[in-house]
């Protein structure tokens, strides 16, 4: 059996909080390889050290590799910076203590990506690059110094970035933005390249619906909008609160605003809801089955970003669809406001604008037929689109590919 390495330092284990994208990819590929996901001893999402893995008692058909990795506080500091050298070296040290015919490998982290790349040339063996996020050029984005000093700034993840891309043999995007970044931003053409989305796995999703439907409490006269992610500097959670005190200022005391989720701006956000009345609930951090009923008990969902935000297609998205509710999109992503506007689950809303989101929300209020309709169309986009086990044959298929043409 041909054997398979699965390299991220962003991936939630069993019963952890953050991202299973990766842990659902080495589910299904061990129907047909061999494979090891190797990741770091440091959690991301839960700040700590990962307890030893077969303590767990945790029957997996592939096998978790841990690297130490020390670990850092906040997720913009020189220690992050520091941690990702080390854990970067142990995994090269696991990856050169087997054989494997291919390597997949999450970027950012850059370095990673790029050293996992040039191990992989060196040994002949295939190569694939998971697109996940855009550093530097995300970075750039948001960062307030000058272009000039950008550029001195990033200049060594753009070139790990380019060793990367250069060393792969294929690329995953999860979306085509993301896919498209090694031949429009490095120029590197001819290689085989393929949109996946992040997804999720959707009877995992109907099975916590099943189960916390009927324990969420909602009055009937009451209609809830709800976010459910990050509590952070990339969201536009603020003018969703001006919109709910503008809402209820306007008498309009039935729509209600549910906060799933948490993060550095939290007690921020939270300060903003005290300064006028308004009808806004944070519900915290909700275990992901009881987040899926939430969201289906919900009438209608936000994708809230600030409008410099350079996501493109997000993680909750799967999510969302799966929930089969409207869903308010103010990302500025020109990819996924097309996608909105084709596929018909939702609407665009111009990021900060109080007025142009409270028009909306009581237009889409005022219409439960076309809200039933877009939630509709997003089960089945997310049916069709965004169920892990059906998407990411994709990415099976281009394994099998690559390996047989050896």
């Amino acid at each position: 059996m041909k054997k398979i390495a699965i390299v991220t330092l962003a991936v939630a284990l069993d019963g952890e909080k953050g991202y299973t994208r990766f842990r659902s990819l080495a589910e299904i590929l061990s129907q047909w390889y061999e494979v090891d996901l190797i990741t770091s001893t440091f959690q991301h999402w839960e700040k700590k050290q990962r307890k030893d893995i077969q303590e767990q008692g945790i029957r997996r058909l592939y096998t978790v590799r841990l690297a130490f990795e020390p670990g850092y506080k906040k997720n913009v500091d020189i220690r992050r910076v520091i941690s990702h050298r080390i854990v970067v070296k142990n995994i090269l040290n696991l990856l050169k203590s087997q054989s494997y015919d291919l390597i997949y490998c999450i970027i950012p982290d850059n370095r990673m990506a790029a050293k996992v790349g040039e191990y992989a040339k060196k040994n002949r063996i295939k190569y694939i690059i998971d697109v996940e996020d855009l550093w530097p050029e995300a970075m750039e984005m948001v960062s307030p110094f000058p272009r000039f000093i950008n550029h001195i700034l990033f200049k060594s993840y753009r070139k790990d970035a380019l060793v990367a891309y250069k060393n792969a043999d294929a690329f995953i995007g999860t979306s085509d933005e993301y896919r498209d970044v090694p031949s429009k931003l490095y120029g590197i053409y001819g290689k085989p390249a393929y949109t996946v989305y992040v997804g999720c796995e959707l009877n995992e999703f109907d099975k916590g619906v099943n189960e916390y439907f009927a324990t969420i409490k909602k009055p009937q006269a009451e209609w809830w909008i709800t976010y459910a992610g990050n509590l952070g500097s990339s969201y536009d959670i603020s003018t969703l609160i001006k919109t709910a005190q503008k809402l209820y200022e306007d008498g309009v005391d039935q729509i209600h605003i549910k906060i799933l989720g948490g993060g550095p701006l939290e007690n921020e956000f939270k300060r903003l809801t005290r300064e006028k009345p308004c009808n806004v609930e944070f519900v915290g951090y909700t275990p992901y089955k009881e987040m899926a009923a939430f969201l289906v008990k919900s009438d209608v969902l936000i994708n809230s970003f600030v409008k410099k935000a350079p996501q493109s297609i997000v993680t909750k998205i799967g999510d969302y669809l799966s929930a089969g509710k409207p869903i308010i999109n103010t990302l500025s992503s020109k990819e996924f406001i097309n996608k909105v506007k084709k596929d018909g689950f939702g609407v665009n809303v111009e990021a900060e604008d109080v007025q142009a989101l409270e028009e909306c929300i009581m237009s889409l209020y005022k219409a439960p037929a076309l809200c039933q309709e877009m939630g509709k169309r997003a089960r089945h986009i997310a049916e069709e689109q965004f169920d892990r086990k059906r998407s990411y044959m994709i990415i099976k298929e281009l394994i099998d590919q690559l390996i047989n043409r050896g």
